[in-house]
């Protein structure tokens, strides 16, 4: 239903239903935005939907991987160079900043930005206005900045890698994602989503997974993420034979936290709900042993 869906979103959980809420409450600024949350769990999803809701939408959304790219070259792809600005410029070429012109720029993997790029990225902002590489024009900017990491900035902002001054400028609005683990109820909305869409599963009207395939999803501690269960999925759906799939290839031994709710409840039936607050107080008492008693978040 709509209220489960944002753009390419899907989630009937409570923690992203406030993301949804935040991300429809910012679309209309043009306040920097940092998201985030482990590999896999759709930054980008969020930035484009972000973007998307905008008074932007009709412009370019710019993604640029930062982590992609030595720096020199992360200048040059932002920036853009005149003909002969270094050996092989061979011809003037536009940066990604010109290109989100009006538009947005998303850089992901912030955190692998090397600190003078930081400082010419904040003029950028500041002036909003960009030259590039071996040129003396400047060109006028209007765009905004989502940025994305996976790693805990604070760590960045501490070893003095991420400058506070870029940072605070991104970092306006901070959306945290959470890991598919701690979001267990929408499994089945995202795995009707991607059978729903994945051309082989169409051809062979493979709907659904066996009860016990899904009993290990459940039980499974998904490290990485949506992007994990959209491969594990897509391995299952190629080697399917008839129209439910019963058998999933798992990286590792999946973590048995429904066997050891089983063992302790014998084999009745139980609902998500249930499973979900067995599996919680399990952790809570891993925790517990594990810290000798004391816990804080």
């Amino acid at each position: 239903s709509d209220e489960h869906q944002l753009e390419n979103i899907l989630s009937k959980s409570p923690k992203m239903l406030k993301v949804f809420d935040l991300i429809r409450s910012l679309a209309e600024t043009d306040s920097g935005v940092m998201i985030t949350g482990e590999t896999g769990t759709g930054k980008e999803l969020v930035a484009r939907a972000i973007h998307t809701l905008s008074r932007r939408k009709d412009k370019q959304f710019v993604p640029i991987n930062c982590g992609a790219f030595p720096e020199t070259l992360l200048e040059s792809e932002l920036f853009g160079y005149e003909r002969g600005a270094f050996t092989g410029a061979v011809q003037s070429r536009a940066g990604k900043i010109e290109y989100a012109d009006k538009g947005t720029l998303f850089l992901d993997e912030i955190e692998a930005m090397a600190a003078p790029m930081q400082v010419k990225l904040l003029r950028v902002l500041q002036q909003r206005e960009v030259e590039r590489l071996g040129g003396n024009r400047r060109a006028k900017i209007d765009m905004r900045v989502i940025a994305a990491s996976n790693v805990d900035l604070t760590l960045c902002l501490a070893r003095g890698t991420l400058r506070e001054d870029f940072y605070y400028r991104i970092n306006v609005i901070p959306i945290q994602l959470p890991p598919l683990r701690d979001r267990l109820e929408d499994l089945p909305l995202l795995i009707d989503h991607i059978l729903g869409r994945h051309p082989v599963a169409i051809e062979r009207n493979i709907k659904q997974l066996t009860p016990q395939v899904l009993d290990q999803m459940l039980g499974y501690n998904w490290p990485g993420n949506i992007r994990e269960l959209e491969n594990i999925l897509e391995r299952a759906i190629v080697r399917c034979r008839g129209e439910v799939i019963d058998m999933v290839d798992w990286p590792a031994a999946p973590q048995r936290v429904v066997d050891s709710y089983h063992a302790k409840n014998g084999d009745r039936e139980i609902s998500l709900r249930q499973w979900l607050s067995s599996s919680e107080k399990d952790y809570l008492r891993s925790l517990l042993i594990k810290y000798k008693g004391s816990i804080s978040s």
